[in-house]
């Protein structure tokens, strides 16, 4: 038999929380001492304990915790329950990750007001180019939106074309339009090829040729989530030179390790003379 203090160490909860827990009838002790009123608990206890406290990570009210642990749920059981949480509490620091993300690239954008040198942008003739693309919708043009929707058209992208004997001739290509209603962005995810314009069979892929156009570019390194900083110092020369933005910039992906930081992207925002 252990003490309170002693169970309450093994079962890594304090002994407050085991004074409670007897209280309202969810783990009683295997014994109290009639004279002093000392809780004793067994080592099997334990098991219960340890199911108490992985329903409450889980979520549930102590009085749902009750219900549960009496109806003796079952070690697969309660592991499938567990399972889920974790891609739940996974998926949750992902999506903070990627708020923390857009957030510090907010801040960034802030701090180089007047700042980040914009002497990396050049004016360029974008030659026409041929891509196999998958298209796609996303519900806006900020990372939340694009990066759920551009990622998977890439996933689907490079093992069609393998399996369509097609083989990329340059780099892969990203581009935006809205959509006709305004209900959200249209994504174009491409691989430049050499191949006839049209339909690739049933894959779902689509060669176009985008014709030439003139460009205000700039290099960003890094992950797409953070891109921002460089879209606006990209946005600041078109506007302090003359030019206005013609439509979305085009994302040209020159170097695509796995780790994202470490990512270079072209930006190709198509550009007209400004009128007075």
């Amino acid at each position: 038999m252990f003490t309170i203090g002693d169970f309450a160490r093994y079962g890594r909860v304090s002994a407050r929380m085991l004074r409670h827990y007897d209280e309202i009838g969810l783990l009683h002790p295997d014994r109290t001492d009639p004279s002093t009123g000392y809780r004793y608990y067994g080592a099997a206890q334990l098991a219960r304990l340890n199911r108490i406290i992985a329903l409450k990570d889980l979520g549930f009210t102590l009085q749902q915790v009750r219900a549960v642990v009496d109806e003796a749920v079952g070690p697969e059981e309660l592991r499938g329950m567990l399972r889920l949480r974790r891609t739940e509490l996974e998926a949750a620091m992902a999506a903070a990750a990627a708020r923390l993300a857009r957030v510090e690239a907010r801040l960034r954008s802030i701090e180089s007001e007047g700042h980040m040198s914009t002497d990396d942008v050049v004016i360029k003739k974008v030659p026409a180019v041929r891509v196999a693309e998958l298209t796609g919708v996303a519900g806006g043009y900020e990372p939340q939106d694009i990066t759920p929707v551009i990622g998977p058209l890439y996933d689907r992208l490079l093992p069609l074309l393998g399996e369509a004997g097609l083989t990329p001739s340059g780099p892969g290509i990203a581009r935006y339009e809205e959509v006709p209603d305004g209900g959200g962005v249209v994504v174009h995810a491409g691989m430049t090829v050499s191949a006839p314009v049209g339909p690739v069979g049933d894959t779902g892929i689509t060669v176009v040729e985008l014709p030439a156009f003139e460009a205000a570019t700039v290099v960003h390194r890094g992950s797409m989530d953070a891109v921002l900083p460089t879209a606006q110092t990209l946005a600041r020369w078109i506007d302090a030179n003359g030019y206005r933005s013609a439509g979305y910039a085009r994302e040209i992906s020159l170097e695509c390790p796995e780790d994202r930081e470490k990512w270079v992207t072209e930006l190709q925002e198509p550009v007209v003379r400004a009128t007075a």
